[in-house]
């Protein structure tokens, strides 16, 4: 299983499936990271946390503990 901290900078990867529980997972559906949607991840944090990604035409910063709840192909 690919979670969304697996995906290397300048790569684009589509959402499969949410996991976590509850106002972990709406958070993240709320951010607009739903299934089907197409990821493009643009920057890395030196220290490799927070992730910035481009989604639906817009700049989103994630932490990678939320990334790990998003599995993508």
């Amino acid at each position: 299983m690919n979670t969304l901290k697996d995906v290397a900078i300048g790569q684009s990867a589509t959402i499969k499936k949410l996991h976590g529980e509850g106002p972990t997972r709406r958070r993240i559906m709320d951010m607009g990271l739903t299934k089907g949607t197409e990821v493009y991840v643009r920057k890395v944090a030196p220290l490799g946390d927070p992730i910035e990604l481009t989604v639906r035409g817009y700049e989103l910063t994630v932490r990678k503990a939320d990334a790990e709840y998003i599995e993508v192909e």
